[in-house]
């Protein structure tokens, strides 16, 4: 298991050893989670291999490169950096990893998977994703009426084969769309998460005239823990129980439409850590599907569901909810393996093998790119009694006599070198001084004495700093957490968050991320190997001054961006698309910037048209005013400095 932050780059090596590229990589494990599409180059930046294994060095993308070119197309940070050609890698991987366990283990079907597009619904992620994936007849996957209709356009352009999976809670809108796919050839499938369902199916379909194909979700016995826990198992939100299965196959033997049934789905939940608890899973649920076979089902599909788990820290493990231990190989082996012995045991010909694998197929290809503006240094432990007895002297010429006795105690403490029994008295002290104050005592010069004093014992009583002490500090990055990394503030997921430059630099600083929201919780203070702190290099120039430091927040391609929302109006950040541009170096094929303050005001139903018209009338009423002053062409400042599209 790699180790901590702190040993890796602090302790070891000896900062007599030059700092390298290679140093960083180790330091911020970025081989072992970003492998195989993330690099450091000798320059010290953060490199995007785009076409994984297969990528030659010269075709590496640097991100301060890119970084520069969206300074030159004037964007503002934070940005999101998009690279299609890695979404491109991630399916054929994945494809590739379940034909070579198709091949390998004499399975006579074949695998065909969907991506389930509430991972990230963007225009261009789905376009892409069904572009590259026609070849193989990936399909999509949608759980709301609203991604229905974009999964039906996208797929226009799709294989004719593609499934279009229909999850979620189904109305008779929903319902009705999907038999409208249906007649417009869409190879779409209604999956079946609550018993009732089948009756609208049932119902609808008859007056439409279309026979649907229906798929049934079943609750598996099987359960993980951890956080995605809840979502498995037989407390699970959606699917059907062994006895509803029962009584949704007799409802369509009834209409004699039980020849519509035709596919079984499951979900274990996501983040699957091993490969022990997927195939219990698949097993269990290959036996229903065969079951359903004997009843008399057309059964053909068996939907793994999603799970599949990327390894967000590195350290492959098979007990934390940010890691897996296992990779695409096995991912697939292990599916292949659990169907292909069921089915062989009972005799039932192999089905085809879908998966709903959204955050194994997007969270590799988008990379958040944002700026720590200014540091907040923190405080040093000195373990000096000199500074002390000064201070302790100084107090006492502020207060009054009253408080005499009680500073020689502390003042005798700290010449003898107790500091143990200086925290008692200086606690002691400035409890009763805060009492003092608080009934106007006590002037605000004698209580900010008596804080400093207590400071001062605290960190004489915590001892000289060792050798490979860094000190802690707050970096101030641009932009908000509860926006742009949802699923931190929310359950605590963690990314990997790595300064994108300067890792040819040894780090000299342990810091936390506060984001620019006026809400105490938009901080990032738990990283990836358990760290409550980043190593992290100085702001060059100065807080706030000189060469911009800047950090980028990695696997967050799914779920993000969808999920983040426009807390203190801060709005989307600013995109682009990155592509491999062969000998041209890299190519900028798309770039949008962020929401404008006009945009996120009418996400919110204010119109900046009103707002700018009463701004104005109010600074016309006080234009003649000394204090607010005008332009030189008469028009108060306030409106004239409104910059509504910022």
């Amino acid at each position: 298991m790699p180790v901590p932050y702190s040993q890796a780059a602090f302790a070891s090596p000896p900062a007599s050893v030059k700092w390298s590229s290679a140093l960083s990589s180790e330091l911020y494990r970025i081989d072992s989670w970003g492998a195989p599409y993330l690099t450091v180059n000798s320059s010290g930046s953060i490199c995007v291999r785009p076409h994984g294994t297969d990528t030659v060095s010269h075709r590496e993308i640097d991100l301060l490169e890119v970084l520069n070119k969206v300074s030159d197309l004037g964007l503002p940070l934070p940005v999101t950096v998009r690279f299609p050609d890695v979404l491109k890698n991630r399916l054929e991987s994945l494809q590739s990893a379940f034909d070579a366990a198709v091949h390998s283990q004499g399975y006579t079907s074949h695998y065909q998977g969907v991506y389930p597009v509430k991972c990230n619904q963007d225009k261009f992620v789905v376009d892409d994703i069904v572009k590259f994936g026609s070849k193989f007849r990936f399909g999509l996957e949608s759980g709301s009426k609203p991604e229905l209709l974009l999964a039906m356009t996208s797929l226009c352009k799709g294989s004719p084969e593609a499934f279009l999976i229909c999850n979620g809670y189904k109305d008779e809108q929903y319902i009705s769309l999907a038999l409208v796919a249906r007649k417009l050839r869409f190879n779409a499938v209604i999956v079946l998460e609550k018993e009732e369902e089948i009756d609208l199916v049932i119902r609808i379909s008859r007056r439409m005239c279309v026979r649907p194909v229906i798929g049934i979700r079943a609750k598996l016995r099987t359960k993980q823990s951890g956080y995605f826990g809840p979502a498995s198992g037989e407390k699970g939100k959606f699917g059907l129980t062994t006895a509803q299965i029962l009584r949704v196959v007799k409802k369509l033997r009834d209409f004699e439409i039980l020849d519509c049934l035709q596919l079984l789905h499951f979900h274990i939940g996501s983040q699957i850590p091993s490969t022990a608890l997927l195939s219990d899973g698949v097993s269990e649920a290959a036996h229903i599907y065969c079951e359903l076979v004997r009843l008399g089902a057309s059964m053909r599909v068996i939907d793994v569901g999603g799970g599949l788990g990327i390894d967000y820290d590195g350290s492959k493990s098979t007990d934390s909810d940010v890691s897996v231990g296992y990779g695409l190989t096995e991912y697939a082996s292990a599916v292949v393996n659990a169907v292909r012995s069921v089915c062989d045991g009972k005799g039932v010909n192999h089905p085809v093998i879908c998966s709903e694998s959204g955050r194994a197929i997007v969270s590799h290809h988008s990379i958040l790119i944002f700026e720590a503006v200014s540091a907040t240094p923190a405080g040093e432990s000195n373990g000096d009694s000199s500074n002390l007895k000064a201070h302790i002297q100084s107090c006492v010429d502020l207060l009054d006599k009253d408080w005499r006795e009680e500073y020689q105690k502390l003042s005798a403490a700290a010449i003898r070198g107790d500091f143990g029994a200086c925290v008692i008295y200086a606690d002691q002290l400035k409890q009763r001084c805060v009492e003092q104050f608080k009934n106007g005592g006590l002037r605000m010069e004698q209580m900010a004495a008596v804080d400093g004093v207590y400071d001062l014992v605290a960190k004489a009583a915590a001892g000289p700093p060792s050798p490979d002490h860094i000190p802690a500090a707050t970096y101030h990055v641009n932009l908000s957490i509860f926006t742009s990394i949802p699923d931190y503030w929310a359950i605590g997921q963690l990314f990997p968050i790595v300064p994108i430059h300067r890792l040819n630099e040894r780090p000299g600083v342990r810091g936390v991320l506060s984001d620019l929201t006026c809400d105490s919780d938009g901080k990032i203070n738990k990283f990836i190997g358990g760290e409550s702190t980043l190593p992290l290099h100085e702001l060059r120039g100065g807080a706030g001054a000189g060469e911009g430091y800047y950090l980028g927040m990695f696997l967050g391609g799914a779920y993000e961006e969808a999920m983040g929302g426009i807390h203190n109006l801060f709005g989307r950040p600013s995109e682009v698309r990155v592509t491999d541009g062969g000998a041209h170096g890299f190519s900028v094929t798309r770039a949008v910037s962020g929401q404008s303050c006009a945009d996120v005001l009418r996400v919110m139903q204010h119109d900046p048209q009103v707002m700018l018209r009463a701004l104005k009338q109010r600074a016309e009423e006080f234009a003649g005013d000394d204090e607010f002053g005008s332009t030189f062409d008469g028009t108060p400042y306030l409106v004239s400095g409104c910059a509504w599209d910022t």
